[in-house]
């Protein structure tokens, strides 16, 4: 059974370099094991590799399982459907996520300009 779908309910991301594992599952709402069987579906996850394996991941990994798992739990896309979205092979454009990623952008703008204030 598929997760229930909370996008708006995501955590703003920090704005840190490199995420590890265990932040990027807190920040999508999607547990590690799923992330590195993810890895292998999808060729545009890539996190950095080091020490002992370890996975960092960055800004545009954490944007890019955002919206794999938008496709694949909120519109319902099978990995197959998504993987094929995401490859940009389908026309169709996913408007949501770039509605999403507006939103985080502003959301983030915000609590920006909220530190320069104070200061």
């Amino acid at each position: 059974m598929l997760e229930p779908s909370h996008n708006d309910e995501l955590p703003v991301i920090p704005g840190k370099r490199y995420f590890t594992i265990g932040e990027v599952s807190e920040l999508c709402a999607v547990k590690p094991h799923v992330l590195r069987y993810w890895e292998q579906e999808f060729p545009q996850l890539k996190p950095v590799k080091r020490r002992g394996n370890r996975r960092y991941y960055q800004r545009t990994d954490v944007l890019t399982i955002r919206q794999i798992r938008a496709l694949l739990y909120d519109q319902g896309f099978t990995i197959g459907g998504a993987r094929q979205q995401m490859s940009g092979e389908t026309a169709q454009q996913d408007a949501s996520h770039f509605s999403q990623l507006v939103n985080q952008m502003i959301s983030e703008l915000e609590q920006l300009l909220d530190v320069l204030n104070t200061k």
